[in-house]
């Protein structure tokens, strides 16, 4: 039975997309079967794995109107093992459009729980906002990764994440867990990083993932050329640290 995890912060650039991106890859080439959800209206994770967004008729803004099925929105991406459900910039209206839908947090749930026999895991990679759609993303999640940055005010706007995680887990998805607090763009030679670091690690010491995501040029160059890190540079130290990430989070899961 597989699982599906979202990939949460409304902070953006705190390497959400990156981290959907290159988890799934190297999950994928740990030979896990893995489907990603672009559930961000950028469409960065979609580009990210070589797809081009303009030519995307079919994807997250048709599986949360319910107008086609999950299974005709899935498309191969280059990555082994790794499917995905591309967005569009269309996406930006669906806040508005489910609105006044009944169960209207439930759209992505009623769309893709029965996925789970079919893949080990299902990445939602979410928009960088509390909106309608994230809680979509968490309504339908088993559990949730926060990315946080290595950066003065990575803790600032965790609170208030925590807070819609609890409702969520009070009101739409009792079973929702944190999977983990994923230190992202660590800078050794910093001291502020170093300081993050034991903030976060002090506050929340069970629940931060043991690999930190260091800063990486070649992690930055990668979706430039439509790839994961895994496949532009399985040498670079990005590559290193997702796949060890991976690997930890199919040891947490297997357990």
């Amino acid at each position: 039975m597989g699982k599906i995890i979202a990939i949460a912060n409304q902070k953006g650039g705190v390497g959400k997309t990156t981290t959907s991106v290159n988890l799934a890859a190297s999950l994928g080439v740990l030979e896990k079967k893995v489907l990603l959800i672009d559930a961000d209206p950028q469409a960065n994770a979609s580009s990210g794995l070589g797809i081009d967004v303009n030519a995307v008729e079919i994807g997250s803004y048709q599986l949360l109107e319910h107008t086609s099925s999950v299974e005709e929105c899935i498309v191969k991406t280059s990555a082994p093992n790794v499917d995905i459900v591309p967005a569009h910039i269309d996406l930006v209206a669906i806040e508005i459009e489910l609105v006044d839908k009944e169960d209207r947090e439930y759209m992505l749930k009623q769309a893709v729980s029965h996925l789970k026999a079919s893949y080990d895991y299902i990445l939602i990679d979410c928009a960088p906002s509390l909106g309608l759609l994230t809680l979509n993303a968490l309504t339908a999640a088993d559990s949730v990764i926060i990315p946080i940055q290595c950066e003065y005010f990575a803790l600032e706007g965790l609170g208030k994440l925590l807070n819609t995680i609890k409702s969520v887990q009070k009101i739409h998805n009792t079973s929702l867990d944190i999977e983990g607090l994923l230190l992202t763009m660590f800078d050794s030679r910093l001291r502020l990083s170093n300081q993050v670091v034991e903030e976060v690690q002090k506050h929340f010491s069970d629940m931060v993932f043991q690999t930190i995501i260091q800063r990486n040029v070649r992690l930055g160059e990668a979706p430039s050329y439509g790839e994961s890190i895994i496949n532009y540079d399985v040498s670079s130290k990005g590559a290193s640290n997702y796949l060890s990430l991976a690997k930890e989070i199919i040891k947490k899961n297997e357990i």
